[in-house]
């Protein structure tokens, strides 16, 4: 499941990605469109920044922008970065493989098995789609909501 940090991450750099680099966003205002607790926005904004994801701009016209453009920031390295690894079970994991505790043999375990093609999957989603393809996404499906026909009962 994705952590809270994650997903509060995605949010900022959705918002983000939204606005013109040369255009630094206020915490408070990321905080309020995003509807994200400033306080744990401070500190996921710090952690992109130290990633190299975000950059800030100190004074009047101050806040936070994209260090990378949209189109070079995956999914599968804020949610890495934010949260550990992805994997569902430690034994496929990229970054913290350990050996399942209970495991005899891990080439013929059927819930590794398993979730290897889920993980292997769900890693390829998510390296390959980028912030720029979620923004697109979330304005495709605005789009459609908005152009759906109205029906009156």
């Amino acid at each position: 499941m994705l952590t809270s940090k994650a997903k509060y991450a995605l949010h900022a750099l959705e918002i983000l990605a939204r606005e013109r680099r040369d255009q630094p966003v206020l915490i408070e205002d990321l905080a309020r469109r995003g509807n994200i607790p400033r306080k744990f926005l401070e500190l996921i904004l710090l952690d992109l920044k130290s990633l190299g994801i975000l950059q800030s701009k100190r004074g009047r016209a101050g806040g936070y922008y994209l260090a990378l453009p949209p189109e070079e920031i995956s999914l599968g390295q804020v949610i890495r970065s934010m949260s550990g690894p992805i994997a569902l079970v430690p034994c496929l994991s990229r970054t913290a493989y350990r050996r399942c505790t209970e495991c005899q043999d891990e080439g013929s375990c059927g819930i590794r098995l398993v979730l290897k093609e889920v993980y292997d999957a769900s890693i390829k989603i998510l390296e390959r789609t980028s912030l720029a393809d979620m923004v697109t996404r979330h304005e495709e499906a605005a789009n459609r909501r908005n152009d759906a026909p109205m029906y009156h009962i």
